[in-house]
């Protein structure tokens, strides 16, 4: 088990991190998700019943881990957070191509940050699908929302940052 443990770190360990770091906004407590992660694939791995990609199952590990997290009320009153208060949260974790389109640094943040500040039923979306390049099927498995409620987040959330990169709106929750 130790040798598959390892070829999972390898495999998935960027993606846990660069989730988590997302999420959290800390470096310190996205390496603790990472631990906790991979400390509950060792002691489940036995459990995993292949209905999913491994890398399907692990995000959704790790996204469960950064929700706890975020719920924990001591988190809430330590880190009163704002997404906007570091505008260069992708630096060495983040890589994206969104409409295939080539993004100067400016525009990057920029479209980032607005990712970062949509709410988060149609922030988790985005993250999986242009971030970690996850299927609408995966994800949907991931967040246990139906698929074509997936994709009609997805287009919800695409419209509102479209619309923002060059104006400002206010989100619903």
């Amino acid at each position: 088990m130790d040798k598959e443990l390892e070829r999972l770190m390898n495999d998935y360990g960027d993606d846990v991190l660069r989730i988590a770091y997302m999420y959290l906004k800390d470096k310190y407590l996205a390496e603790d998700v990472f631990q906790e992660v991979f400390i509950k694939v060792y002691k489940n791995f036995y459990k995993f019943e292949k209905r999913s990609s491994e890398k399907t199952w692990i995000m959704t590990i790790t996204m469960n881990a950064c929700k706890d997290i975020l719920r924990n009320s001591w988190f809430k009153r330590v880190f009163a957070f704002d997404y906007t208060d570091n505008p260069s949260i992708a630096d060495n974790y983040v890589d994206a191509n969104i409409d295939n389109k080539v993004i100067n640094s400016i525009q990057y943040e920029k479209l980032l940050n607005e990712v970062m500040n949509l709410p988060h039923k149609y922030k988790e979306p985005i993250l999986l699908y242009y971030y970690e390049e996850l299927s609408t099927t995966d994800i949907s498995k991931i967040l246990n929302v139906p698929e074509a409620t997936i994709r009609s987040r997805l287009f919800r959330a695409r419209k509102m940052l479209k619309f923002n990169i060059d104006g400002k709106i206010e989100y619903e929750g």
